[in-house]
């Protein structure tokens, strides 16, 4: 039995805490990873995983051993990949997951040109308005709008992402145009439920950082969501550029405060700290960075 093999699956259940979910990925029997774990513990003489009928752990060897034999995997897989992409066209499947707006307004068109320049290489994309993990969910990156919580993953900027405060000129009828950023604390508004502080909103008045605290009765976790609520006047809304850039354009939502509005989020690709990055996948994210699409997001 090959030691990569063992090696492999040790990994994914561990990554996983599962047998079965370990199996599934690797396409073999829960019986046959069980086998390959269990004659990986016996050639090495420790024990890696704690085994229940509800749960598996890492040992403090198992801990040690998986940090040291991802990045040979890894490797293992990039050097395989290099060696035949060395002779032929990008193949092979990415699994990416972006925010669904996003990833339906702007990301689709430019994975659509990459997948016509490489015929061999397969996208399996997954919207969701919700941080998913990579690592349980086997994707192989994340594209994501804001600020990065997560210090186990790298990022590799793809382009800036302005946000805009804005209502629909009815809302302003009703309620009147506020002047000033301060102003939006007597006004509702639609909290965004992705950030850590959503009543929290912040603005550059003359060079300063000024933060004001908003209040609305309506909150949403997705950006599109908040750009349609803000468009029937309901209420006023902060919303990545790319949910509103057609309604500013037609009018049905007017912009404020254009003049104090804060360094802009980034749009940016993730993926985990330990894990190298394969040819395609890294020829995909050289894509995007250079995408005008992606890049002028905010356009």
């Amino acid at each position: 039995m090959d030691k990569i093999d063992r090696m492999r699956a040790f990994a994914l259940v561990a990554q996983n805490a599962s047998f079965t979910l370990a199996a599934q990925r690797l396409g073999r029997s829960s019986r046959l990873v069980s086998k390959y774990v269990a004659d990986l513990e016996e050639a090495l003489g420790v024990q890696l995983l704690n085994r229940t009928t509800r749960s598996v752990s890492l040992t403090d060897a198992g801990t040690t051993y998986l940090a040291m034999c991802e990045p040979l995997l890894d490797g293992f897989d990039e050097m395989e990949e290099a060696v035949r992409n060395a002779q032929t066209s990008l193949r092979g499947v990415i699994r990416i997951s972006a925010p669904t707006g996003f990833g339906s307004l702007r990301l689709a068109s430019s994975l659509a040109a990459f997948v016509e320049k490489h015929t061999e290489v397969e996208i399996d994309l997954n919207l969701s308005d919700r941080r998913v993990s990579i690592i349980e969910e086997g994707l192989d990156l994340a594209i994501r709008i804001g600020p990065t919580r997560d210090s186990s993953l790298k990022m590799r900027r793809l382009g800036p992402m302005p946000l805009i405060v804005c209502a629909s000129p009815a809302y302003f009828e009703r309620a009147g145009v506020p002047a000033h950023p301060s102003a939006l604390a007597t006004h509702e508004c639609i909290l965004d439920g992705n950030m850590s502080d959503p009543a929290l909103w912040r603005f550059d008045v003359d060079g300063n950082e000024v933060t004001v605290h908003v209040n609305g009765r309506l909150q949403a976790n997705a950006p599109a969501a908040s750009a349609r609520l803000a468009a029937a006047g309901v209420a006023v809304a902060r919303c990545p550029a790319y949910t509103v850039a057609d309604a500013l354009r037609s009018g049905e939502l007017v912009e404020l405060f254009a003049e104090y509005r804060v360094t802009p989020y980034v749009v940016a690709a993730l993926f985990p700290q330990n894990r190298r990055l394969t040819t395609r996948v890294r020829a995909l994210i050289d894509h995007l960075a250079s995408d005008d699409l992606i890049c002028n997001a905010g356009a």
